[in-house]
């Protein structure tokens, strides 16, 4: 991979107090790569993300981006850098679509909170991009679940970061919406050159639209590579013993029972 790496993990252990939920992660995030976070229920990829985002201190080890510890930086820097959809209800229902997705820019505003042209432009292009342009004024409490799971992927993209981290972003979503999903952020990561890591349960979609896979094994690591290569060397075979699925390798990405 020669593109630069954005965000990077060293001996990392995530957890909560004397409870580690996975330990010795080595991670890298690459510019205009698209990962896809899979590992069985309870494993700590909720956790993981937290941690990555600076949000949940680390157990042991660092996660860097720009050569700075996300966990010492300034919280309006960090949110220059890393932009975090998490699966936690958005208490926002007084707000409209618009309005929501505009808390995106705030790392990017003055002290008064005023919007440049360049402020709405981003707001109007996550819009768009999420295909919400629609509700924009209606309020976000009379948004389906799936209506306002996109606005808050939309808020994400109009903070306009490096990287992007997203807990289950397709849940709620049915299957023509989730593809949809993955494909814009696939073509973000490409198309602005951005790191983009996600958790899904769709084993199928991350295998067909995603660049890269990270496995999670808890106390045993991490595994990264290509799908391809996750199939082939039974690495997700090995991630998911136990769950009753087994992998066709031949290259029709097919998950069997």
């Amino acid at each position: 991979m020669n593109n630069p790496t954005l965000l990077g993990t060293t001996d990392l252990a995530i957890g909560y107090g004397t409870i580690r939920l996975a330990e010795q992660l080595a991670i890298q995030l690459h510019a205009g790569s698209l990962t896809a976070l899979l590992g069985p229920n309870g494993i700590g990829k909720s956790t993981l993300l937290l941690t990555l985002a600076g949000l949940q201190k680390p157990l042991n080890g660092h996660v860097l981006t720009s050569g700075q510890n996300v966990h010492t930086m300034a919280a309006k820097e960090r949110a220059r850098k890393i932009a975090l959809v998490t699966t936690r209800r958005t208490d926002a229902a007084l707000l409209t679509v618009e309005a929501l997705v505009g808390l995106g820019r705030h790392p990017w505003t003055g002290p008064w909170g005023r919007f440049s042209a360049a402020d709405q432009e981003a707001v109007e292009r996550a819009m768009d991009q999420a295909d919400i342009k629609h509700l924009r004024d209606r309020s976000v409490e009379h948004c389906s679940d799936g209506e306002r799971q996109k606005v808050v992927i939309a808020r994400a993209l109009a903070q306009e970061t490096p990287l992007l981290l997203l807990d289950e972003p397709t849940a709620f979503l049915d299957l023509p919406n989730r593809a949809a999903i993955v494909r814009l952020l696939r073509d973000k990561a490409a198309t602005d050159v951005r790191a983009v890591l996600f958790s899904t349960h769709d084993l199928q979609l991350a295998l067909d639209l995603c660049d890269r896979l990270l496995l999670m094994r808890g106390k045993e690591g991490v595994w990264q590579g290509t799908p391809q290569e996750a199939l082939r060397s039974g690495e997700l075979q090995r991630t998911f013993a136990g769950a009753g699925v087994r992998f066709d390798a031949e290259g029709t990405h097919r998950f069997l029972r």
